[in-house]
């Protein structure tokens, strides 16, 4: 027996639940398929800029997020390679916030009607039915949909469908983990960052008593055994902060071994944002299944936000009548609502195409001259490149999504 959905997206993520929550603030359903049997809180936080947040206000929960998460009022950066003070850079005129991720997707998750997220559903193959896209699930059931978006993360099967590689690894890995402070952290508001030698640290307060720390680096053959042991990660980052604050210390210290986890850190080409198919027919693909990016931005889980707001607008304009009025339960040309699918699923990818590559591409740039442990580039760094890498980062946050509105 087979099931049949208008909008099915794959993964209960940052993007799938965002595309989900704007659909439903527009009358559309959708189905959102999990293959984890709960939400995904992989990576513990991360930085939200403006950006972010003019996506969450569109989708409706962006007040609910502010009143439990600090605003960030400027960073701290601190070379490890020269002998010289941390300069601290204002966000003055800027919203900068450490988000829970658990926070976030269980905020997506409560504002959607109860049935819309299916958990332990892992999509095995995907093929082609007349207007249609079929749905076969390791459990044996079948499902039919009108739009197919996929949201399930670097290993996505969608974008493979769609024709795209895997992403790249970077040669560079990261440690993330979140400490909790009972009673308070007494670190302030503010972001701190140490840049250096080869890796690249830092640590940014979320509230009272949770902090966000993370650590990258270029790891040897003898490091991949770390990747599954937080025994062994925690000794690992506690051993490369020897030139680093006790600050730092102290929070890596706190956290508890179920808080701390390990990945590398990969990406997509950009040449494969530029040629592949975003989108095909009635299917597409958003955030880490699209973007895949380097952490040194702050923008993958923002880029997924603005993912979702987008893509929400468009299906919506495809699905809905001019009036507002669902087509939904009414005589509907399949082959005419399928073209309206195909082209606002257009749309979508010609809207995020170049924001994905730029995105991408400084990112990558970023984290290497960052991370580089070259005198030379670390001499250009610290003199130079400081003073114009805070105000780049900056720039690629005053995006705007925009509204639900189409």
């Amino acid at each position: 027996m087979e099931i049949v959905e208008d909008v099915v997206i794959v993964g209960a993520g940052i993007a799938g639940l965002t595309t989900s929550l704007g659909l439903h603030r527009l009358g559309i359903r959708s189905l959102v398929l999990e293959s984890s049997d709960e939400l995904r809180i992989t990576g513990f936080a991360f930085t939200t800029w403006s950006n972010a947040w003019k996506a969450l206000d569109a989708v409706g929960i962006g007040d609910s997020l502010r009143r439990q998460h600090y605003l960030t009022p400027s960073i701290l950066v601190a070379s490890t390679f020269l002998d010289q003070p941390a300069s601290e850079i204002s966000y003055k005129g800027h919203e900068i916030r450490c988000l829970q991720r658990r926070l976030l997707l269980e905020t997506l998750a409560k504002e959607l009607p109860s049935d819309t997220i299916r958990f332990s559903s892992k999509v095995v193959s995907i093929e082609e039915s007349g207007f249609f896209k079929r749905l076969h699930l390791s459990d044996g059931t079948i499902l039919k949909t009108k739009v197919l978006i996929g949201c399930d993360g670097v290993n996505s099967v969608v974008a493979k469908w769609l024709g795209f590689g895997k992403p790249v690894f970077t040669g560079r890995s990261a440690i993330r983990g979140s400490a909790n402070f009972k009673g308070g952290h007494g670190f302030g508001l503010k972001f701190r960052q140490f840049i250096g030698k080869g890796l690249r640290s830092g640590f940014l307060p979320c509230n009272d008593e949770n902090v966000y720390w993370f650590l990258t680096w270029t790891p040897s053959t003898k490091d991949e055994e770390l990747e599954d042991d937080p025994v062994k990660l925690k000794q690992f980052v506690m051993s490369k902060l020897q030139d680093i604050p006790n600050e730092m210390k102290s929070v890596v210290g706190k956290t508890e071994l179920d808080a701390i986890a390990s990945s590398p850190l990969r990406y997509r080409r950009p040449w494969e944002l530029l040629w592949g198919s975003i989108s095909k027919g009635n299917v597409c693909v958003a955030g880490d299944a699209l973007h895949p990016m380097t952490p040194d931005l702050g923008q993958g889980g923002c880029a997924a936000l603005e993912d979702g707001v987008v893509l929400a607008r468009c299906i919506a304009e495809a699905l809905l009548k001019p009036g507002g009025e669902e087509n939904k339960g009414k005589i509907v040309d399949e082959e005419e609502e399928y073209k309206r699918i195909e082209m606002g699923l257009k749309n979508y990818a010609q809207e995020r195409r170049w924001r994905s590559i730029d995105l991408v591409s400084t990112a990558f740039m970023v984290g290497y001259i960052q991370q580089n442990s070259g005198k030379i580039i670390n001499f250009l760094r610290d003199k130079f490149l400081s003073r114009f890498l805070p105000g780049m980062l900056l720039r690629k946050a005053s995006f705007d999504c925009g509204t639900l509105k189409y």
